[in-house]
């Protein structure tokens, strides 16, 4: 079978579980590594047996490497990707697609001049929990969709991260942080938003890092910590969002999803696993459902495989560009309802991505992929 090269750009903590579990599959290989530490680089390419390790700059100018695994801070996504783009690479990046609109957009337009593939993490909705959940939307468990809630809800990480102080400046916040894990998840089972709204605010303007090395120091807050959204998806729900960095404790699900028969428990978006439950009208109790997908454990990597194959049948991959703009779109849209003090038309879409075969699992999803 042809694989797909894969270079693999930023070898910091993340660039683990992708190597890792890039060995569970068939559709690429990762033949190289960059970093701006070139030392780093060559560490990760010893321990995990990749070909060559050298620049980030040498890397994408490597005419052996068909695509790029985008692993840098997210301020770096959108320069990384383009150059990648430009240069005829393919690109997998991890969440967000970028920092700003202009950005995502710059990355979107090189990816049409160059008539290459963009692919976006979370990749989380293509595991067996949110397949599930999906699958019993659409097999019309809970009926017709009409409205759903979501909640991510910390007191953020600076008693815990050894430089926190990102995640309190313009581009962070609780919402860019973990709010594609959430808004992947929903766009997933029910399709495109059409409209936002939101409020916005900033509880605690200094922070106090409680971690190490930096203990003791103070972060002066620049973005908003705790946002309340509404989305109204084209295909006629409403689901409210609260992300936070402004909560001590909390005893909320992580999502779910309310129908005209039922409603569906879905579960933690930033992980590929159950539980799922179900409750129907009529019923007096809650039903824990079987996954009807494999991919239950940390499978980080499953949408870099899909893309890879998605790149050898020449079509789009299901954690497409356009469905990370969508959510980098919506995401600036809750901040910008709340500054301006009205509803904010999105200007961009995407399509609601396939679901994956059922049954689907790391034993047969190369077979079931290429419909063997």
């Amino acid at each position: 079978m042809k694989k797909v090269r894969v270079g693999l750009i930023g070898c910091g903590f993340i660039s683990g579980i992708y190597l890792e579990n890039a060995k569970k599959f068939n559709f690429f290989d990762i033949t190289a590594c960059a970093d701006l530490d070139l030392s780093r680089a060559k560490e990760i390419a010893e321990k995990h047996n990749i070909e060559k390790a050298y620049s980030p700059e040498e890397l994408i100018q490597d005419p052996d490497i068909d695509l790029v695994l985008n692993l840098t801070i997210p301020a770096a996504h959108a320069d990384i990707a383009v150059q990648a783009l430009k240069a005829g690479k393919h690109v997998y990046s991890e969440k967000p697609l970028a920092v700003t609109r202009e950005e995502g957009q710059a990355i979107q337009e090189a990816a049409k001049e160059s008539g290459c593939y963009v692919g976006n993490a979370p990749d989380t909705f293509l595991g067996g929990g949110i397949q599930t959940a999906r699958k019993l939307i659409e097999d019309g468990w809970i009926g017709r969709p009409v409205s759903a809630t979501a909640f991510m809800m910390n007191h953020g990480h600076e008693h815990w991260h050894p430089d926190p102080g990102f995640y309190y400046q313009k581009g962070g916040g609780p919402m860019f942080d973990m709010g594609p894990y959430y808004i992947t998840a929903l766009i997933s089972m029910m399709g495109p938003v059409k409209r936002v709204t939101g409020a916005a605010s900033v509880t605690f303007p200094e922070r106090t890092i409680l971690s190490e090395p930096k203990r003791g120091e103070k972060i002066q807050v620049n973005t908003p910590t705790q946002i309340n959204g509404i989305m109204e998806f084209h295909q006629g729900a409403v689901a409210s969002i609260i992300t936070s960095f402004d909560t001590w404790h909390h005893n909320l699900p992580y999502i779910e999803v309310y129908g005209d028969e039922g409603s569906l428990v879905v579960p933690d978006p930033n992980t590929f696993g159950g539980p799922v439950r179900v409750r129907r009208k009529g019923q007096e109790q809650w039903s824990d459902i079987p996954l009807t997908h494999g991919f239950s454990e940390n499978s980080r990597g499953i949408g870099l495989s899909e893309m890879a194959y998605a790149i050898l049948e020449g079509r789009s991959p299901r954690a497409s560009g356009d469905l990370a703009y969508h959510v980098l779109d919506i995401m600036h849209g809750f901040h910008d309802a709340a500054e301006q003090g009205k509803h904010y038309e999105l200007s961009s879409t995407c399509d609601q991505p396939a679901p994956l075969p059922t049954g689907i699992d790391q034993d047969n999803f190369h077979d079931l992929m290429s419909g063997k």
